[in-house]
């Protein structure tokens, strides 16, 4: 089986990306362009806002990735679970068929007493 920690991971992730999408929202629309700044000073701000939006974004991709993993993983242990309750459950009603198949042969396999006749 995988780590037990794995849903503290996914809960840690998922605060990940709550935190980084507020991040994001943070930076607010594009930048636009100010008439009273000259062309290079509006494209080094629109750089710089670029810059962060993709920073944020790559971030929020990563962590994305590992959120899925995480879940991945916690689903490939679901189904061991599954798997080992279902041989689990075959187990025990084979266990309980074998018993009661005895109990029925040995009720009757019994030999049949024969009744007293009245004088």
């Amino acid at each position: 089986m995988t780590q037990f920690g794995a849903g503290n991971a996914i809960y840690s992730l998922r605060k990940k990306i709550q935190e980084v999408k507020s991040e994001l929202n943070a930076l607010g629309d594009p930048i636009v362009d100010l008439p009273e700044l000259i062309s290079s000073a509006n494209l080094l701000r629109s750089n710089e806002y670029l810059s962060k939006s993709n920073e944020k974004k790559s971030e929020l991709i990563s962590t994305y990735e590992q959120y899925a993993s995480a879940l991945e993983d916690l689903l490939s242990t679901v189904f061991e679970i599954q798997n080992e309750l279902k041989d689990v459950l075959k187990e025990q009603s084979s266990l309980i068929s074998t018993k009661t198949s005895s109990k029925t042969s040995k009720k009757t396999s019994k030999p049949k007493t024969q009744k007293r006749s009245k004088k």
